[in-house]
């Protein structure tokens, strides 16, 4: 399919299906803007994934995306959803112990089937535009895939997405190509890897959304106390992986099964008295059995493909030290995940796999940053600081300032630009700290962030300095250690330096930080240096228990709810 236009074309991308609502616009393969609903709404993920509302229209985000265009609903010419209904009848024909009208049931199944097809129906209604004859459905783990390829710097490269469920698979194992992304495998439900982070979240005390809480004490376990026991129910294959869902029950709240096989209780309510307990070695464990999987995964991608490069993505894919094992194999040169690779990101893979597949058009675009969000201009900004009647001053020389009030010990919401697109705060949208003491951590943890104490910090560093503080053994330092997606360990001689953004075990989630992606934030960083011989400054997602900052005013009520020193938003420095 190919459309002859003088005009620019345009496609929407939507994800709606799950959680991580999201969408996304795009202009002759350009990605101008996308943003997820939850940053708009202030609900988490933008709804809980549930049969009963797939039909949940993302209306703010796509509001946005219309509105940077600079277009009406109905200029634009393709709509893709990052979905295939049809395939997911097949769970229908999965019997499990569920109650009736829930996933995995006939009920359940069927509902969440019609109110997906019906939501072209009702962004029609909504919008008052006939829009049926625009409508992609794109596979959800395609949508992941051309996520992640089809903006990266590769014109050839082994592709894997894997999260918890598509339609009915966990995994997509692909080859891609110039234009084109060939299924090489998959891998089908029950055997779930994103399932697994799930249930054992919930198994450890937490909600099944908090894998990344998981994650965050795994360096206080011993990863073989407990690897044996997960395979048992876990079998790598060539290409694959199953799970026993006798034991796991992935649409059961039974967790008896997993407390026989590991001699412990379900945790009602994490605490971090837990952490002295054996529960972080069922933690650390899982991160094991993480790694073997998918090197496994991509082991068997590089035989198939023979490429130099990988691409990931899918929710997983937010596993930054799975990421660092990966890379470090050293079977690929280079490895690209884009910053929103859970669910969000699938708007943004079905509208540019539309432009290259589907229309056939050249990929004209590689995502080297996150900043495709709402940015808001210094009256818009003012009004926001009046309006509220806080003191404050414009700074000629924000960057010098700010990292002034750093070096003195200060925490400081750094509001800036265009937000980030995907779950990390990149330096936009940032709580920003002194590095080099712990009681930093800790003060940023307990009365900041107020969360579980062991929860990491992540450093951004300089680009330039990364290698000087970080051992990083790859000869090439991803684009996507941008998006902090990689975790490395703290050089030996600098560990005395920065203890607030290590690990137990000395490693950091780092984010670089370069000049021509992010001058300002650069800038800071470089001020910093400048007055502390430390290249790099703590950052962690400015927010309180809430999808991170948006507008000023979310910033500004954050600021006077929280118990952060100094606000900065543009050139205006706010204090108490």
């Amino acid at each position: 399919m190919k459309l002859v236009t003088d005009k620019p074309i345009y496609i929407l991308g939507i994800n709606h299906a799950y959680h991580e609502l999201s969408a996304c616009i795009i202009k002759d393969g350009q990605v101008l803007a996308a943003a997820e609903e939850e940053r708009f709404t202030r609900i988490k993920r933008g709804k809980e994934a549930r049969v009963d509302n797939p039909d949940l229209i993302p209306v703010n985000s796509i509001n946005f995306c219309i509105k940077y265009a600079g277009i009406e609903f109905s200029d634009v010419n393709f709509i893709a959803l990052s979905f295939f209904p049809k395939d997911r009848l097949r769970n229908i024909d999965v019997v499990e112990e569920k109650e009736s009208g829930d996933w995995g049931t006939k009920e359940g199944e069927e509902m969440f089937f019609n109110k997906l097809n019906n939501f072209p129906n009702k962004l029609s209604e909504y919008y008052g535009v006939d829009i049926s004859k625009k409508i992609h459905w794109i596979p959800h783990h395609l949508a992941h895939a051309a996520s992640s390829y089809l903006v990266s710097p590769f014109v050839d490269a082994a592709v894997l997405a894997i999260d918890g469920i598509g339609e009915f698979d966990s995994a997509f194992l692909g080859h891609g190509k110039d234009n084109k992304i060939e299924k090489v495998g998959e891998v089908e439900y029950p055997n779930s890897l994103g399932f697994i982070w799930e249930k054992i979240a919930k198994f450890l005390g937490f909600s099944e959304y908090d894998a990344g809480k998981v994650m965050g004490f795994t360096a206080y376990g011993d990863p073989q106390k407990y690897i044996d026991k997960f395979k048992t129910v876990v079998k790598i294959g060539e290409g694959d992986f199953t799970v026993d869902n006798n034991i796991f029950k992935f649409r059961s709240d039974d967790f008896g099964p997993l407390e026989k096989l590991f001699g412990l209780k379900k945790i009602e309510k994490w605490s971090d008295e837990y952490l002295k307990t054996d529960y972080v070695h069922i933690a650390a464990s899982l991160q094991k059995i993480t790694e073997e999987i998918v090197i496994g995964l991509v082991e068997f991608l590089k035989k198939r493909t023979n490429s130099t490069n990988l691409c990931l993505s899918g929710g997983v894919a937010l596993n930054c030290l799975m990421n660092s094992a990966v890379l470090e194999t050293g079977l690929f040169d280079d490895v690209y995940i884009q910053p929103a690779s859970n669910d969000a990101g699938t708007a943004l893979g079905a509208a540019i796999y539309v432009w290259a597949n589907i229309l056939g058009n050249k990929r004209v675009f590689i995502m080297n940053d996150a900043y495709l969000g709402p940015t808001f201009n210094e009256q818009e900004i003012l009004t926001a600081i009046n309006s509220n009647k806080l003191i404050y001053k414009k700074s000629d020389d924000i960057a010098q300032e700010t990292a002034h009030l750093l070096a003195e010990g200060k925490i400081v919401g750094w509001f800036q630009g265009a937000m980030e697109f995907g779950p990390r705060a990149l330096g936009n949208r940032s709580l920003l700290a002194d590095p080099r003491t712990i009681e930093m951590k800790e003060k940023m943890n307990k009365i900041i962030k107020k969360r579980e104490s062991f929860r990491p910090f992540a450093p951004s560093v300089l680009y330039t300095k990364a290698k000087d503080w970080f051992d990083i053994s790859s000869t090439i330092i991803p684009i996507s250690t941008d998006f902090m997606l990689f975790s490395f360990k703290v050089k030996e001689d600098k560990i005395p330096l920065v203890p607030a953004i290590q690990q137990i075990d000395h490693t950091a989630r780092i984010q670089t930080v370069r000049e021509e992606t992010n001058e300002r934030y650069y800038n800071l960083i470089s001020c910093f240096e400048d007055m502390t011989g430390v290249p790099m400054l703590l950052n962690t997602s400015f927010n309180d228990n809430e999808p991170i900052v948006c507008t000023p005013e979310d910033a500004i009520r954050t600021f006077l709810n929280n118990n952060f020193d100094v606000l900065v938003l543009g050139d205006f420095i706010v204090k108490r």
